[in-house]
């Protein structure tokens, strides 16, 4: 009796795992199947990197503290006073965290009283806080998109926010030229040749822009900087820091860094200015450069800028040469008036003397 039992049972599972496997389909899945939904994947995640740039380094989050004064406003909640003037520094530049603070977030008192000093209304409290910032350094590679192009740089905007301008000298000239756009007033491509259509998108009227201004363009391939969505990496050589504002310098050369990609008008300057103090040229002995030796890199404005204090200091010699010319001929002038005064002084005397000498003959 057991093993019939028994054998009922195994007769049972045995019906019951046929009709679930008639009824619902296999949740295994073969290796194929596997590797393309893992290729799938990985293309997903690169088109979402695609034009962020490596983020590797570039945000941190610190944390900081501060001593604020607090206007009387928020006397009666200093929190929301702290968290507004923490406001004033999100997008500028904070030398002490070496970078631009982009948000901030856990704000608390160090002390349970804020102090009021003398008259001043303002309260005085110090407060830490979390302060995420984008913090790029010398030599950081970065993606960034093309804005604008023109002979002398490229402008570049990485995270559709932050400046970047490539100068001439940092683009390879053997590989990389500039095309000029089209004129405004050339009939086949002037502004009554095209109709703008209405709902264009924002990222087609930017690269038209661009396009119509010129472009950097490969000699052999003809492609332009950029390719076809514009996305370019390259190398931060500098920062420029101007009202709390951040600004980057970059490069797309093999090497950056090399001095033979530093302008010929900056290795100048930086000569004269290592020259000793006995060796300086006076005014007479500057050269005026020549429109034909100036260099493409050369700033235009810095050369007539340049040219005019030459011509400045030119004719304030010339001034003060006439001045003393001036001075000598008055100075000449009036010896001779005292020679001919004691010379009609010599002539009376020697009349009146003569004159005695009659009557008393």
């Amino acid at each position: 009796m057991p093993q019939l039992s028994e054998q009922k049972t195994k007769k049972r599972k045995h019906a019951l795992a046929e009709n679930l496997a008639a009824g619902e389909p296999s949740s295994k899945r073969s290796k194929t199947e596997k590797m393309k939904e893992k290729g799938k994947s990985k293309e997903n995640e690169k088109q979402k990197d695609r034009g962020k740039g490596r983020a590797d380094g570039q945000f941190n989050v610190v944390q900081a503290s501060l001593a604020l004064s607090i206007p009387p406003v928020f006397a009666n909640n200093l929190r929301v006073g702290a968290e507004e003037m923490l406001d004033s520094m999100v997008m500028r530049y904070i030398p002490a965290l070496q970078g631009v603070v982009l948000a901030h977030d856990n704000l608390r008192f160090l002390a349970s009283t804020a102090t009021v000093k003398a008259d001043c209304p303002f309260t005085n409290c110090r407060v830490s806080f979390d302060a995420t910032t984008w913090s790029p350094h010398i030599g950081m590679k970065l993606v960034g998109k093309v804005n604008l192009c023109s002979p002398d740089h490229v402008s570049l905007l990485v995270h559709r926010t932050f400046n970047v301008s490539i100068p001439r000298h940092h683009i390879p000239a053997d590989q990389w030229e500039f095309e000029y756009g089209p004129a405004e007033n050339d009939p086949e491509f002037g502004m009554d040749a095209d109709v703008e259509v209405e709902g264009a998108e924002e990222d087609t009227t930017a690269t038209q822009e661009t396009e119509d201004s010129g472009r950097w363009v490969h000699k052999l391939t003809g492609a332009k900087l950029g390719g076809a969505d514009g996305h370019l990496e390259l190398t931060v050589v500098g920062l420029t820091i101007a009202n709390q504002m951040l600004s980057l310098i970059g490069s797309i050369q093999l090497d950056p860094f090399s001095p033979e990609h530093v302008p010929d008008h900056t290795i100048a300057v930086a000569s004269t200015r290592q020259r000793p103090a006995e060796s300086k040229p006076t005014v007479d002995d500057v050269e005026i450069p020549d429109e034909a030796s100036d260099s493409d890199d050369e700033d235009t404005f810095e050369a007539l800028g340049r040219m005019g204090d030459v011509a400045a200091a030119k004719e304030a010699k010339r001034k003060t040469n006439e001045a003393e010319a001036e001075k000598k001929e008055r100075k000449r002038k009036r010896k001779e008036k005292e020679k001919v005064s004691a010379n009609e002084d010599g002539e009376e005397g020697a009349s009146q003397e003569k004159k005695k000498k009659k009557k008393k003959t």
